[in-house]
């Protein structure tokens, strides 16, 4: 029985999870496995009704549960940085889910930016740090609002927390078993002590991985190669920060927001999929979001926790969907296709296939 925490969060949120359920749900009765499921309320509402975030004892619940399918977080109402601190960052680092996980994958029937490129050319995976780095928020304000204000913010980078992302990418390329390439990604002319912490860990943990090939590539010639040559690439992995920037170009090669799913992993505890899009309030209960992403995020959750008979079956649904010719675009309002219609053919193919 897997035990799942739906967060449906906020803006379009709600809408999107309800549709990814719903598949969640096709793919279950297809395959034969159970779950059940438990709704939070945490997000922009909640903490304008009661200042708070995440409740006490919140995470400690979380912690009982195999996954958490989360919608999206952002309210208009509420100042940028509070949500996503108090929940999103709390939640990635108090559970410890120090991977994040993001698949760019061009699917057919979805328009690429790039020019000449084809599914044949985005598929590719970015293993990026989640607990580290400057996220973890290490730094301060001297002499705050005068002109001589000093801000620093601190990447910190340790060699346990380090390896353990590098030894999940080796692992995790190895059991792609696609073209068995890991490129680092850094910026080690610059970025002398953490990178060169990055680089000679990299080095070291390649030594046990001989069936490996590695490569190493500073992160701007990264940006430039994602765009000109994306089929360069296999698993990336890399900091926090540069895998912040990198996994946003990569959603826009592989054909935009709409599309792009991500995983915030703890191999050995509690997980978090969601789709990488905002909440896009503006388009709260008009039923024209996209909720492909959202299931394109179940798809993950299926893999993660081991039903991976079940994980086919949802990707190959999204790919009949999306080469059926119905959806028009994936932009919300233009799909030509209500948010609920999309998710109940994709349901219908898991159910066909």
């Amino acid at each position: 029985m897997h035990k799942i925490a739906v967060l449906p969060g906020d803006g379009t949120g709600p809408e999107v999870v309800k549709e990814g359920l719903k598949v969640l749900q096709a793919a279950a009765e297809v395959t034969g496995f159970d779950f059940e499921t438990k709704e939070f309320d945490f997000g922009g509402d909640r903490y304008l009704a009661t200042g708070e975030t995440l409740p006490e004892g919140a995470v400690e619940e979380l912690r009982e549960y195999g996954a958490i399918y989360l919608g999206a977080i952002g309210h208009p109402d509420v100042r940028p940085g509070i949500l996503e601190q108090g929940i999103l960052l709390r939640l990635r680092f108090d559970l410890d889910q120090y991977i994040n996980l993001r698949p760019v994958k061009l699917y057919p029937g979805v328009e690429c930016p790039l020019k000449d490129k084809g599914p044949e050319d985005v598929d590719l995976v970015v293993v990026r740090e989640n607990t580290e780095g400057l996220y973890v928020g290490s730094g301060g304000f001297t002499r705050k609002g005068t002109p001589e204000e000093i801000a620093v913010q601190e990447s910190v980078n340790t060699r346990s927390g380090v390896e353990r992302c590098v030894r999940y990418a080796f692992d995790y390329c190895r059991a792609r078993d696609k073209e068995k390439k890991l490129t680092l990604c850094g910026k080690t002319n610059v970025l002398t002590y953490a990178h060169d912490l990055w680089e000679r860990t990299f080095n070291e943990v390649a030594v046990e991985y001989p069936d490996i090939e590695t490569d190493y590539a500073h992160v701007d010639a990264i940006c430039m190669w994602f765009v000109k040559n994306p089929e360069w690439f296999d698993v990336v992995v890399t900091d926090n920060m540069f895998g912040d920037i990198i996994t946003d170009l990569g959603a826009i090669i592989q054909g935009g927001m709409g599309i792009a799913a991500g995983g915030n992993i703890n191999p050995e505890g509690t997980s978090m999929f969601e789709p990488i899009g905002g909440s896009a309030p503006k388009y709260t209960g008009k039923n024209v979001i996209n909720p492909l992403a959202a299931i394109a995020a179940v798809q993950m959750m299926l893999e993660t926790m081991g039903e991976t008979g079940a994980a086919r079956l949802v990707e190959d649904a999204m790919v009949k969907t999306l080469e059926s010719g119905r959806i028009k675009s994936l932009s919300a309002g233009k799909m030509g296709m209500g948010t609920d219609e999309v998710g109940d053919l994709v349901a219908r193919y898991v159910r066909e296939r």
